[in-house]
């Protein structure tokens, strides 16, 4: 199993090179070509919210990227270190609301992008783990 760990400070500019990368990964790990617009574009959204709950809660800590290359799985693994509460524990009138929204609305791009799709979120962090099949690659770089 190989794998790539990307961190980049929460900032929108760095989002870009996250797709990049895990657009180059997931070709190198035998990632349908057909496929390749779906792992940007899914990359791209979750990253984007991952940034967005750093800023909004002004965290200072890297957006952590994981790509991970499996024998016929190819899985990306987004982590922010925002604390993820309830929508009711918001309070009325925060903005919190469309704060919520907007996480769902993200999710929901990504859900409809990604087949296997896993979210986690507790009071240290989340992670979204994206998976797509993968053909065995056995060449090697020259």
């Amino acid at each position: 199993m190989a794998t790539v760990e990307l961190r980049f400070s929460a900032l929108p500019e760095h989002v870009r090179t996250a797709r990049l990368v895990a657009a180059a990964v997931a070709r190198r790990a035998g990632v349908d070509e057909a496929v390749l617009d779906e792992v940007r574009l899914a990359v791209g959204e979750a990253c984007s919210r991952a940034v967005g709950l750093h800023q909004t809660g002004g965290i200072t800590a890297p957006v952590k990227v994981l790509l991970i290359e499996e024998e016929k799985q190819f899985s990306i693994e987004v982590g922010d270190e925002a604390p993820h509460t309830a929508p009711g524990d918001r309070a009325p009138g925060s903005g919190g609301e469309v704060e919520v929204e907007e996480d769902e609305m993200g999710l929901a791009v990504i859900s409809g992008l990604v087949d296997d799709v896993e979210v986690t979120a507790g009071e240290h962090g989340g992670q979204i783990r994206m998976s797509w099949p993968s053909a065995a690659v056995t060449a090697t770089l020259t």
